[in-house]
């Protein structure tokens, strides 16, 4: 089994700073730079094993339904060939094209979302597509059966609002505790924010939280995903114009190595 790796240079929806779009080529120049090597934690060799299919063409523009539709299709030709994928953004919009295409392929998803916000804006500076509203759209499309966001830390009375209506679990990263991977059942897609880390680990991000997730207790969340459907992943909100000397691109590389990992060590 292969892991399909696709890029998504889209970051025309963030709504503080823009540079995202750069963070799949500078994951990739870690990845491959040396600097490490091709094994996960868990001694297996994974760089061997992703298909890079390259970036996805788009036109970047802020709202555009053609920008979410082109996502879409090509995580859903990809998905349809029984290919297991991550895609490396770009802003955190992104992950509602992709959950689309998911969700065509897979009933009774469970998404796990790590993050530092809940981006479950219902509209977000006019635009419902923003990176601040991807959860929102997702769950009024029936995307997902279940929705576990772990490392929210800054939640308006708003998206408290959001998260109620839709039953999902929030887990702040003071009760991470609380996050029991045996409960779920099927199919599991993991969408992971840089900056559900904290800033000290990860400052190559548009919005700094202070209080966040420390790298092993992330990789404490991917590890307990092993035993389960890991179908899906996303890895976005690296902002490399923000980093220093390739700290958070080299976090990024490392999470996309374990989560590689983490779905070649499942069953087909």
């Amino acid at each position: 089994m292969t892991i399909s790796l696709l890029g998504i240079p889209l970051d025309a929806n963030s709504s503080h700073l823009f540079g995202a779009a750069k963070a799949p080529d500078a994951i990739r120049t870690v990845l491959h730079s040396g600097s490490g090597n091709h094994a996960t934690e868990h001694g297996i060799e994974v760089v061997p094993q992703i298909e890079d299919l390259g970036n996805l063409e788009l036109d970047n523009v802020a709202g555009s339904t053609a920008d979410a539709g082109a996502i879409t299709d090509r995580v859903t030709e990809i998905v349809a060939a029984g290919q297991r994928m991550i895609c490396l953004g770009g802003d955190h919009s992104v992950t509602f094209p992709i959950l689309r295409g998911f969700a065509a392929m897979y009933e009774q998803l469970t998404v796990v979302h790590i993050d530092a916000h809940p981006d479950l804006y219902d509209n977000l500076d006019d635009n419902p597509l923003s990176h601040a509203s991807p959860f929102a759209r997702a769950l009024e499309a029936g995307c997902m059966q279940r929705l576990i966001q772990i490392g929210i830390r800054t939640a308006t009375t708003h998206q408290r609002e959001q998260a109620a209506r839709w039953d999902v679990e929030m887990i702040a990263p003071r009760d991470l505790g609380e996050f029991d991977a045996s409960s779920i059942s099927g199919p599991v897609y993991l969408s992971i924010d840089i900056d559900g880390l904290d800033p000290s680990v990860a400052p190559g991000v548009s919005h700094h939280e202070p209080g966040g997730l420390t790298f092993r207790e992330l990789l404490d969340v991917i590890d307990s995903l092993r035993d389960h459907h890991l179908v899906g992943a996303d890895i976005v909100e690296l902002n490399p114009d923000r980093d220093v000397v390739d700290m958070t691109a080299a976090v990024a590389a490392k999470l996309l190595k374990e989560v590689a990992g983490a779905m070649l060590s499942q069953p087909k």
